[in-house]
This record gives structure tokens, sequence and C-alpha cells, in this order.
């Protein structure tokens, strides 16, 4: 009632004002008159409050010459004034929220901040960090601007017309950035030449003071004989010998050596997403232990929570920038329990409970609900029922049964379908998979998988399901297989390197990544990635601990990633360096 009789109050005044009546004050904007009422502006704006005021100059003025706004804009900010509310666009934000912060008017400088946080893209982010860098009322969007420009920086430099209008120090100061999110050095390198190249006259000579930003000792040695030690630009400048020899000398240590992480010529970026190996079965006991993956500089980092409970066979995904970690067993409770992990706070927090207890379940993500399917509960044998829960309700809701039996299977999302395959039904390992429609709430059976895949690694990988390892009733796999759900028909892709069940499976960086497990003998700590464009398998580093019935999930978008990275300053350069002359390339040793 008090929200209502406050909305018809002032649609009244509204309606008073339009009509001219009770006015006590002209605003006079670029030759426009503005009829009001003091208290009403003076309601809404300090600024006004204080322009009205006659406490210093004992004189009551009944019009005011408004400088530095446009005429359509105080029309919009008298309007907010009186109806607390008002049009915001593309076309009229930014001079909005000027006149709004001119005005101290909180509420509108928010509602603007809000309206250009909710589209910032790849065209428009440089240009919003930039116009707000001067607005201390607009530090978050100012932040978020930042932060998406240095995230998106491939996609940025190659699409957004205000790339190319950076001036030198600012755009020295991006690519000298850590959070900088590039997969390689040759991406730097090309924007750096893009954006000479778009007034060459004026920007070749900038060549020298950009060149020392890009970590060039990160560069292949192929890419640098072949695209930068001879490049024109660079060889007409002097300046850029010196540096292309300390380039040179780095990128040859770096192959031969660990990485000298303190050089500025070798020092990794910081990775826009973080992969995280939570639990698992180790040494003949759950564990606790959660780890990070560091893609950028090639190591994992421990970030055990303390209150972190011991537990395997769970299922872990991601939604709205918590992790939640679904059922599992920890050597003798098979739980229903569900946790859910802010990044951010690094805290616990339980959430409403499944209906049924779950260990070796799998889940997935579709349209921003959490489907948690199969398992064993340690009494009736496994599982052919199915749950979703709902994060704004925190309930769980029963769905159809799938076709069937399923522990030890692996789950994933693709084009409005959830697909799980493989699994163990008690008796044997399945190859079968079946695809659930949320719209009709049923599950179809699709084509069945060339392998039986126990401990399977299912994830969708561009537009195909993948399905990775597993065990096939007689011994580890190291095969792998990619399902179309247009054709309905799988095909095998080339094997991976090491057998395994049972581990973690994600994909980061437009890879598909594979995470401990158990080879058939023993638990394993080794990771390896797969590249769809290359179809090629290759190792990463290994997590720090063996452990198999690990869990998954990639975080991306955190604010601060250091305490889930390797301290950049912490990486020690080699201190045998008195090279004069730098060592060929190996591909020019005669």
């Amino acid at each position: 009632m008090e929200h209502k009789f406050i909305a018809t109050s002032f649609n009244v005044f509204d309606e008073v004002r339009l009509e001219g009546e009770h006015t006590d004050v002209i605003i006079i904007v670029n030759g426009k008159e503005f009829k009001a009422h003091k208290i009403i502006l003076s309601g809404c704006s300090p600024y006004f409050r204080a322009l009205f005021s006659t406490r210093w100059t004992n004189v009551e003025k009944h019009s005011y010459d408004i400088q530095g706004i446009s005429s359509d804009s105080m029309s919009l900010m008298i309007q907010y004034a009186y109806a607390r509310s008002v049009h915001i666009s593309e076309e009229n934000v930014l001079e909005l929220l000027v006149a709004a912060d001119q005005f101290l008017v909180s509420d509108l400088i928010d509602a603007c901040c809000k309206f250009l946080e909710e589209n910032v893209c790849l065209q428009n982010c440089i240009g919003i960090c930039m116009f707000t860098e001067h607005f201390y009322s607009c530090s978050k969007l100012h932040r978020k601007a930042k932060l998406y420009t240095l995230q998106h920086f491939e996609e940025v430099q190659r699409e957004s017309e205000e790339f190319l209008d950076l001036s030198l120090e600012r755009l020295g100061e991006m690519i000298a950035q850590d959070e900088l999110n590039v997969k390689t050095e040759e991406v730097v390198f090309e924007a750096v030449l893009r954006w000479i190249d778009h007034s060459p006259e004026n920007r070749r000579e900038h060549i020298a003071v950009l060149l020392p930003k890009v970590r060039m000792g990160l560069m292949s040695p192929e890419y640098f004989r072949s695209n930068v030690r001879n490049n024109a630009l660079l060889l007409e400048n002097e300046a850029c010998s010196s540096i292309l020899n300390s380039a040179l000398r780095a990128i040859f240590d770096l192959h031969k050596e660990e990485p000298s992480g303190s050089d500025q010529l070798t020092r990794p970026r910081l990775p826009s997403e973080i992969l995280l190996a939570i639990g698992g079965w180790s040494i003949g006991n759950p564990s606790n232990a959660i780890e990070a993956y560091d893609t950028r500089a090639d190591l994992w980092v421990e970030v055990t929570a303390e209150d972190e409970r011991p537990r395997a066979y769970t299922g872990t995904v991601v939604l709205d920038g918590f992790v939640y970690c679904i059922g599992g067993f920890d050597g003798k409770n098979y739980f229903n329990s569900v946790r859910k992990f802010d990044p951010i706070s690094h805290t616990w927090h339980e959430v409403a409970p499944m209906y049924e207890r779950r260990c070796y379940v799998s889940v997935a993500v579709l349209d921003g609900l959490i489907y948690a399917m199969g398992g064993f509960n340690g009494l009736n044998g496994r599982l052919r029922t199915s749950e979703r829960y709902d994060p704004n309700t925190n309930q769980w809701a029963m769905l159809a049964p799938m076709n069937e039996r399923r522990s030890d299977a692996s789950a994933t999302s693709l084009q409005g379908r959830v697909y799980i395959c493989g699994g163990f039904t008690g008796m044997e390992c399945l190859f079968t998979a079946e695809s659930f429609n949320p719209e009709t709430n049923q599950w179809t059976l699709i084509a069945p998988m060339s392998s039986r895949r126990s401990g399977v690694g299912v994830i969708t990988y561009g537009n195909l399901v993948y399905a990775v390892g597993g065990n096939d009733g007689a011994s580890r796999l190291q095969s792998a297989e990619a399902y179309n759900p247009l054709t309905d028909s799988w095909c095998d892709i080339e094997s991976m390197i090491n057998p395994r069940s049972n581990f973690g499976i994600e994909v980061m960086d437009d890879q598909l990544f594979v995470v401990g497990g158990f080879n058939g003998f023993s638990t394993c700590s080794n990771v390896e990635y797969y590249d769809q464009r290359t179809n090629e398998w290759e190792e990463a580093c290994d997590m720090s601990i063996s452990r198999s019935a690990v869990s998954c999930c990639v975080i991306s978008g955190l604010p601060d990633v250091s305490q889930y990275v390797v301290d950049r300053d912490s990486l020690q350069i080699s201190e045998d360096e008195t090279v004069i002359d730098p060592p060929p390339l190996p591909e020019e040793t005669a």
C-alpha cells in the first residue's frame, strides 16, 4: 500500500509539472526551459538541493542556467526525478550516465551501470572500460569491462574497431597484463602488427615499445623463426635487434630447461579458466584433495579447503558460478547429500539432498538445471532412476526412469538433450547409451557405442558427444569414440596415450582433458588432453597425487584467479646465464 501510495503521488506530481501548476523553478539548458518543483528535484538530487539552498546567499532564485548537459539529458533527468524511472537505451545510456554522475543521482547511476554491464560485448568493452575509468561511482562496471576485454582479447583484437583506435599507452598497458587471456603469444604479436597496420606511417616506430611486452620466449621456435625474426618491420628498427636476441635466447632456454617465469619474456599469462580435480580414491582411501590446473604454466596447485570432506565417486558440475558436488561414497556411507562450493569465498554450503543415495552417479547441466542419474545406493543394486535439481527453488524432482540400470556411467548435455553412456548393471559393462528429452520427460535409446565402457568419461566437445576410456569387463581402455546426434552414429577417434577408467574429464581452452583414474593396475596421476582439430593426444603435467574416481569441473570468469594458479613471481630464473650471443635455433644448426 505504501509503495502504491508513493507511486500514485509521484504520478500526480508529474501531471502537475506538465501542466505548469505550482512550479517554483525554471531550469534552462541551451536556451530550453523546464518548469519544475524545487522540492521534487531536491529529493532526487543532492546537487539540486545544494543549488536551491539559501543557506549561504539568503537569495532565492527562480531560474537556473545549467551548463555541461544537453537538453535531452536534462529532460530525462527531470522525468526520472518525478517518475523514478526512465527508458535507458544504447543511444542515451552514456550521456545519461554522465548527467546522473554530474547531478549525483545514485539510483540512476546504478541503473545505467547495470544496463551497460548486461550489454558488455566484443564491440564495446574497450569503450566502456575507458569511459568509466574516471567515474568513481562506476568502479564495478569498469572492472567488469576491463576483465571482459582481457579475457576475450583474442576475439576483441580481431573484431573490435575500438581496438584499432587504442592509444600506444593503452595498448602497451593491455598486452603487458598477466590477465591477458591468449592461448599463444603469437596472437599478441599479430594483434600488435594489426594495430600498427591500421596507421602504419604514424605507428611503425612504436614496434620497439610494444615488442618487449610480447612474451616472445613462449613462442614456438618455428613461429619465431618464420614470422618474427625476419619480419620487415622489426628488421628496419635497430632498437628491436637486442629484443630479438633476448627472445631467441629465452626460447632456446625454455625448450631446454624449466620455464623462467620471472623473466618477462617467458612469464606465463594467467588463465581465464581453471580446471579443478576434486576428491577421489587414493592409497586405499577416499581423498579430500582439491587441485587446480594452471593451464598457462602447466602446473597443478593444491587448493584443498580446510573443511573439505573425503569423498569419491561424486558427480561434479558448475552452475551459475558455483561448484556442486553430488552424492558419492566415503568408504562407509553412500550419500544423497549435495554440497555447493563458492570459488570466490572458498566456502561450502549444503543444499537440498537428492531423493536417492547415489554413488557412481552421472550428472549433467541443461538449461540451468542439474540432472543426477543412476548410480549405486549401497542397498538395492544399480539404479535406473533420475532426478533434477532447480537452484532457484532448492528442490529436486524425480524424472522418468532410464531404460537401463547404470552405475559408473557418465553424462553430458547437447542441443537440448541429456546423454548418458555406458556404465555397469551389476552384472555386465554396458555399450548402450540413451538421451533424455526434458519436454516429454522421456528417455530414448540411441545408437550403441562400439565398446562396452564402465567407468567411462563422457563430455560434449564441439557438436559431438565423446565417450573416452573405461572398462570393458576385461581391461581398461585407451580407445575413444564420438557420437553425432544428427546421424545417430558413433565414429572412432584417436586413442589416449594411457588406458584408464573412473577418471575426471572436462573441456577447457577448446581441448578435452582427462585426469587421473585407474589403469588396471593402480590409480594414476597422469593427465592428457585431446585436440579435435589435430585428432591427437598430448601429455600435460601430472597431478601431485594418484587417484581414481576423481571429479573434474571448470570454473571461469573469476575476478581474481590468484588463489588457483602458480604465483608468477615464485617461478625462478635460472642463474647460469652469461651467454653473449644467442644460440641458433635447432632448425638452423649445420
